[in-house]
């Protein structure tokens, strides 16, 4: 039996939509995440790759990524928040404290789930 290698990394968040050019338009203009230079539907946050693809042209059925959110890591939540409602950005409910850190919840226009996030204290 060969031996398995080592998972070191997340490669890339496939991000399914049923109109990609609305969808990288939301994640590059609206979010800010970097374009990347060789791919036209790949985004980045940091050092983690948003796939932008369509299922329903591979085959696939379409179904938005829901009730697990992509945590988007910002140091202030509040202003982050701010700032994209005032792009037409639209929340669910209040930013939520946890006493640890600061989340706030939306949706892209595929209706895939998102927060901004930022842990404000330390780990024990």
């Amino acid at each position: 039996m060969a031996s398995m290698s080592e998972i070191t990394q997340t490669d890339f968040i496939g991000v399914p939509s049923q109109d990609v050019d609305r969808a990288r338009a939301f994640y590059v203009d609206t979010l800010g995440l970097r374009p990347d230079g060789d791919a036209t539907y790949e985004c980045w946050a940091g050092s983690t790759c948003f796939a932008i693809w369509p299922p329903e042209q591979m085959g696939r059925e379409f179904v938005a990524q829901k009730g697990n959110p992509w945590a988007l890591g910002v140091d202030d939540v509040a202003a982050t928040r701010s700032a994209l409602e005032a792009k037409g950005v639209a929340f669910f409910g209040e930013t939520l404290d946890t006493g640890v850190c600061h989340m706030a919840f939306f949706a892209d226009p595929d209706g895939n789930e998102l927060m901004l996030h930022h842990r404000y204290a330390p780990r024990e």
